[in-house]
């Protein structure tokens, strides 16, 4: 990688979801390609885009990113970035098993939360989810699946602010795509 070269993940939420918010990801691609941002790549519908840029991004790059999504699409996604070293952060500090990828999940949070309020999730927990926040990551391990689970619905608003959650399988691929 050439020095100067920022490496950065975006990940979208509320993007392809039954149909609505719709962005096919090769024009995702093409709307950050546009913006100047380099070797930009994607992982499934969700919304994971790895890019590069020779400039330092922030929140202010995020909403132009928004912002370019509703001139071309008509909404404006939540979009958050993260610095290489926050992914990598997020992974080391994951305390669960993550041999099984599907029943892991990372919630990944705008910010850190001033008053998360963990009690009111401690009362809507299965006996067998566990969770735990680091940082601006809230894990969850789930091994009944998400689909059941109560937790996931009352997560961003326990954490009182923006999340956007994915599984360990995406987290790794998402890695990958960084190390390539």
């Amino acid at each position: 990688m050439a020095a100067g070269v920022n490496i950065y993940i975006a990940l979208f939420r509320g993007i392809n979801v039954g149909g609505k918010n719709v962005l096919p990801m090769k024009e995702l691609v093409g709307i950050l390609a546009g913006m100047g941002y380099e070797d930009v790549s994607s992982y499934i519908q969700s919304g994971n885009v790895v890019f590069r840029s020779k400039t330092k991004c922030s929140n202010k790059t995020a909403s132009e990113i928004g912002a370019k999504i509703q001139v071309s699409h008509g909404f404006v996604p939540k979009v958050l970035l993260l610095q290489v070293s926050e992914l990598e952060a997020a992974i080391e500090n994951n305390p669960f098993d993550n041999s099984k990828g599907k029943i892991l999940h990372f919630f990944f949070l705008d910010s850190v939360p001033e008053e998360p309020d963990l009690d009111s999730l401690k009362a809507i927990k299965f006996k067998t989810e566990k969770y735990e926040l680091i940082n601006k990551v809230f894990y969850l391990y789930a091994p009944d699946g998400i689909g059941r689970s109560k937790l996931v619905a009352k997560v961003e608003k326990a954490m009182g602010v923006p999340v956007t959650a994915r599984n360990w399988n995406t987290v790794e691929k998402i890695i990958s795509m960084v190390k390539k």
